[in-house]
């Protein structure tokens, strides 16, 4: 079942994303917990979940960013795809990526952006399979320490 994250779901979202890159779930401090309050609360930032024997195994993070060009239509930015590797190869993560376009298409969004870090033939091959192409846009990433 693919749906927004709940509240509680905090933990068990940090786990998933231990298949993502992260090398340790964080530790549980009031910056933390501030944090996922402000996620939580905004309207425009959504994690999307599925959820597979009450489980979260596959998540998107999808972002409404208002916009003043394009008749003032906003657009929306996908980040933290993620699968668990048991899970891989089902369809969950474009399951998760078709609820964000339905959340970009409910705002009138006029366009949906991701970046990936992957060079994998197969990871390319699965956001091209899911809507997405590189021809149209190049993208430009500073890193900040």
């Amino acid at each position: 079942m693919v749906r927004e994250v709940y509240e509680n779901e905090l933990k068990e979202l940090l786990e998933l994303y231990l298949h993502l890159h992260e090398k340790a779930i964080p530790e549980m401090t009031e910056y933390l917990n501030n944090t996922w309050k402000t996620i939580i609360q905004d309207k425009n930032h959504h994690i999307i979940v599925n959820i597979i024997d009450d489980k979260i195994v596959s998540s998107c993070v999808c972002v409404i960013i208002p916009n003043l060009t394009r008749n003032i239509r906003p657009y929306a930015f996908i980040e933290n795809v993620v699968t668990h590797n048991a899970y891989r190869g089902k369809g969950y993560a474009t399951e998760c990526l078709h609820y964000a376009k339905e959340i970009a298409r409910k705002e009138n969004c006029y366009k949906m952006m991701l970046l990936t870090g992957s060079k994998k033939e197969s990871t390319i091959k699965f956001y091209e399979n899911a809507g997405y192409n590189s021809s149209d846009k190049t993208a430009f990433i500073q890193w900040l320490e």
